[in-house]
């Protein structure tokens, strides 16, 4: 089983994460944020992960150090679950409909970290969490994790439908990069012969 264990702590947050790749999608999430627990309650249960989170920040100061430090644990999580990385597919992609929006995630787990992130939410929360901040979770999920994280609303109309198409996707695309083929499974997925 590929599993990871995270205990990060600063002066601003103090976060605890597991993660299991071959899971079934239960989860145990708190973050002090009930949209951002939500999004990742959804992240598991469709990406098949197991996965417990348990943060606690300064959101007496704002929500930016708790958003962006639970993307860089996640993506600690899934770099150490990952290893070395042999066999995995490397890059997965889904696109995902939430009623009305339509949103795609692509996704490559080749060491370098980029982030294209482009929600098209036009409101500065939805429910208890500042909308701008997904920006900053992403990317300190894609630089913690070494991959490439392109995210992109389509179309849509409703601002809570945009952001859980986008987490929706990015959890299918993760799970397809993520997997093993057994036919490669001795093989690092690169021509360079690292990543």
């Amino acid at each position: 089983m590929r599993e990871a264990k995270v205990d990060r702590n600063t002066k601003e947050t103090q976060i605890k994460g597991e993660l299991r790749l071959e899971g079934t999608g239960t989860y145990e999430i708190s973050t002090g944020i009930r949209f951002l627990d939500h999004m990742l309650e959804l992240f598991a249960k469709h990406g098949g992960f197991d996965l417990r989170l348990a943060a606690k920040g300064d959101l007496d100061v704002d929500q930016h150090h708790t958003v962006e430090d639970v993307g860089i644990v996640l993506g600690d999580l899934f770099s150490q679950a990952l290893g070395d990385r042999r066999g995995i597919n490397r890059a997965g992609y889904f696109v995902q409909t939430m009623d009305e929006s339509l949103a795609l995630a692509a996704v490559d787990l080749g060491g370098r970290p980029a982030l294209v992130y482009d929600d098209q939410v036009d409101v500065v929360h939805v429910g208890d969490l500042q909308t701008e901040l997904l920006e900053d979770f992403f990317t300190g999920f894609a630089n913690h994790v070494g991959g490439n994280v392109h995210a992109k609303i389509m179309y849509g109309r409703s601002n809570h439908h945009k952001i859980e198409a986008i987490f929706k996707c990015f959890a299918r695309a993760m799970r397809y990069a993520c997997s093993t083929d057994e036919r490669l499974k001795d093989q690092l997925p690169s021509t360079k012969g690292l990543l």
